[in-house]
């Protein structure tokens, strides 16, 4: 849901800590180490080792998700059909982290405390990567989603919960947005004037994607949410992907809101952790990832969905950047952050590269035309 934080890693744990407690409850035999694993500003992620295999251990942040319990019930749905569809075959080698149960053969823990905590299988010689070098990459990145969209396209997104209410609904993030800013504070500096300007002049296309779904041109599916780069997962040599991880926002949404964050993410070539300089929106990334995309699931997408695809590509680095935006201006209660003010340089990033989209549109507009 986030870029990739640019933060220090936390120190493991000790042995008497939650995180060992419970790992012990995913486990029958002896845990032998829990390491802090990624970089997430989310979940507190880790990774247990046994004598005979790895995990992946989370502690759910339910402050952000309200209903952990909705969050696994989604995921349970998913990993059934995904298995039954044979989704990491040769046909469709795309791994995606299935769920583990505890000794109890439960679907999570909760701890004594509250905590609600899950385990999920490790895709094992795998890695993320900080950023695209190169337009192969970028096709690899593009066929992935596409390939998680064909094997979600049979579940039905009634079926699912929606375990993040508003989330990439940028019409919310504006009212969020301007009744925090309404509140008093201390006199602004010059980068968020220009941050506070950027929003006035461009708060009346925010709501085109959720427009198009209220007339009916658009309509929803099962989106993994936060197909960022940093949850694609690549072979050791960086050039094939193999899977998609942080399933939390597998939920009924637009598959605008996939797309466009994927190539958000990807086609930055400056990468998530910019500060200063200038964001460039990069065309050929955009048009491997398409491609890809294209190669899996053209058949999902109708003219209407075309249509809106630039659309999506510009909303949501403007979407992200507002939501940078707002938690500064609300004390950096929601993003974690190592310094003051890394919150509103993030949303100037973001900002950055939603000017260059503008700057491509014509370009980006035949792009999408003729993909279709």
């Amino acid at each position: 849901m986030t870029p990739s934080p640019c933060g220090p890693a936390t120190t493991p744990p000790d042995l008497g800590s939650p995180p060992f407690q419970a790992a012990a409850r995913f486990a029958p035999e002896p845990i032998a180490t829990v390491e802090p694993l990624g970089r997430g500003l989310i979940n507190a992620t880790f990774l247990v080792a046994t004598a005979r295999r790895r995990f992946v251990l989370q502690r759910i942040n339910a402050r952000v998700f309200p209903d952990p319990v909705a969050i696994m019930a989604n995921l349970r749905i998913l990993t059934d059909h995904l298995r039954g569809t044979g989704a990491n075959t040769p046909a469709h080698p795309l791994r995606l982290p299935g769920l583990l149960a505890t000794v109890d053969g439960a679907d999570f823990h909760r701890d004594g405390t509250g905590e609600y905590w899950r385990a999920l299988d490790y895709i094992e010689d795998s890695r993320t990567l900080a950023r695209l070098d190169h337009p192969a990459q970028a096709e690899a990145v593009g066929r992935a989603l596409g390939r998680f969209h064909v094997l979600a396209g049979g579940i039905d997104p009634a079926s699912m919960r929606d375990t993040l209410p508003g989330f990439h609904i940028a019409p919310q993030y504006l009212a969020r947005f301007d009744a925090i800013a309404a509140r008093p504070r201390p006199a602004d500096g010059a980068a968020l004037r220009a941050a506070l300007d950027f929003v006035a002049a461009r708060r009346d296309g925010l709501d085109v994607l959720e427009q198009a779904k209220r007339r009916g041109e658009l309509i929803p599916r099962v989106v993994h949410g936060d197909p960022k780069l940093d949850n694609v997962l690549f072979d050791p040599e960086g050039r094939h992907a193999v899977g998609l991880v942080d399933l939390d926002t597998v939920k009924p949404g637009l598959i605008h809101y996939d797309l466009g964050d994927c190539l958000r993410s990807c086609c930055n070539r400056q990468g998530e952790c910019e500060r200063g300089g200038s964001a460039r929106f990069d065309l050929d990334l955009c048009r491997a990832i398409l491609e890809g995309y294209g190669a899996e699931a053209r058949a999902l997408l109708s003219p209407a969905d075309h249509a809106y695809l630039y659309d999506a590509i510009r909303l949501l680095p403007l979407e992200l950047g507002l939501r940078f935006l707002t938690d500064h201006l609300n004390g950096d209660v929601y993003f974690r952050v190592d310094a003051p003010g890394q919150n509103l340089e993030r949303a100037r990033a973001q900002f950055r590269l939603a000017e260059s989209v503008e700057r491509q549109e014509a370009a980006i507009r035949a792009l999408t035309a003729g993909w279709a």
